[in-house]
């Protein structure tokens, strides 16, 4: 069955409340089960995550009186990939990069709150979005989302994981905010994984992708893959890209990803230039059934899908783009 196939049937079993789909067949699990017990003894279960703490202001440089300088308010949310977990300096995480590359792109501070917690599967998203919408702070512009890993580790089924992901999109747009959803990584090139779950893993984490894409399309947000978040480039440069854990990514991991995610943030606000919004055929870009989108967006990272036409012959149709990455540099100054 193919991927674009498999995640439809994911996606509609999310919205409708149909059945699973489960990361590996009964006669494989005593396997599984065996190799993933062994590469955590090697990796690490997380038990005492140091997560540098990001909140604050960025962009203080616009911070000036007048129209316009308002700040914009930027919120993560997610498991320990958007909390930042895995190195020690706050301006190092992914919501400060993307958080100080937001504010140069819209000549205006960046006010980042970061709701995310380290070990967190999608079930904890409606815990986390109440923190977002639920209180006296204003609505964030725009939200960032990446989750998806732990769903697979711990053996979520894929349609409640997706279930959770798009109601939490579904509120957050629900309350005016822009939501941008970093899919599942590549799980399939973690350092002391071997095979088969290795295989296995990547089955199931681009499978996940490729759904979240679905749907989260579907409530109105954008998704950027992070499938080779874990991938070539990882596979290519482990001791530079893999934290000291060999499971969290380094500074310059999490640098890769925020390069990846920023366009498609400036974008759900208006700030990317607008010639750079029409599909360019020479990048491969271009308008497809939301699945196919999903199932080809899985397979690159740096992709982005975001909704287009409601409906056609197979369904809705998405708008797939592949962005040009723009380097992001570390904060120099990091609010306390």
């Amino acid at each position: 069955m193919s991927r674009a196939r498999v995640a439809r049937r994911i996606a509609a079993g999310a919205a409708y409340g149909g059945g699973g789909i489960g990361l590996a067949g009964a006669a494989a699990v005593g396997l599984v089960l065996t190799e993933m017990r062994l590469a955590r003894r090697q990796v690490g279960n997380g038990t005492h995550p140091h997560v540098p703490q990001a909140d604050g202001l960025y962009g203080r440089a616009y911070d000036t009186p007048g129209p316009g300088a308002e700040p914009l308010y930027l919120t993560l949310l997610g498991d320990s990939t958007a909390a930042g977990q895995g190195v020690h300096r706050a301006g190092q995480t992914p919501g400060a990069l993307l958080a100080s590359g937001l504010a140069a792109v819209a000549e205006r501070p960046v006010q980042l709150r970061n709701v995310a917690l380290p070990g967190a599967r999608s079930d904890d998203l409606d815990r986390q979005v109440a923190l977002v919408v639920g209180g006296a702070a204003p609505v964030p512009d725009v939200c960032v989302i990446m989750i998806g890993a732990n769903d697979v580790t711990h053996r979520m089924p894929p349609t409640l994981s997706v279930r959770h992901l798009a109601a939490a999109v579904r509120r957050l747009r629900t309350a005016g905010a822009e939501v941008v959803v970093g899919t599942c990584p590549d799980l399939g090139t973690i350092e002391p994984v071997g095979q088969p779950l290795r295989w296995l893993a990547r089955r199931a984490s681009r499978q996940l992708a490729a759904a979240q894409t679905i749907g989260v399309v579907e409530q109105g947000g954008r998704t950027v893959s992070l499938g080779d978040l874990l991938g070539p480039e990882f596979e290519a440069n482990p001791r530079e890209l893999f934290g000291p854990d060999h499971y969290h990514p380094s500074a310059e991991g999490y640098a890769t990803a925020a390069m990846a995610v920023l366009p498609t943030v400036c974008a759900t606000l208006g700030l990317w230039p607008a010639e750079e919004e029409r599909p360019d055929v020479s990048r491969r870009e271009g308008f497809l059934p939301v699945a196919r989108a999903a199932a080809e967006a899985a397979s690159e990272a740096g992709t982005e899908v975001a909704a287009a036409l409601p409906t056609g012959p197979r369904g809705p149709w998405a708008l797939l783009k592949r962005r040009r990455r723009r380097r992001v540099p570390e904060p120099e100054h990091v609010p306390q």
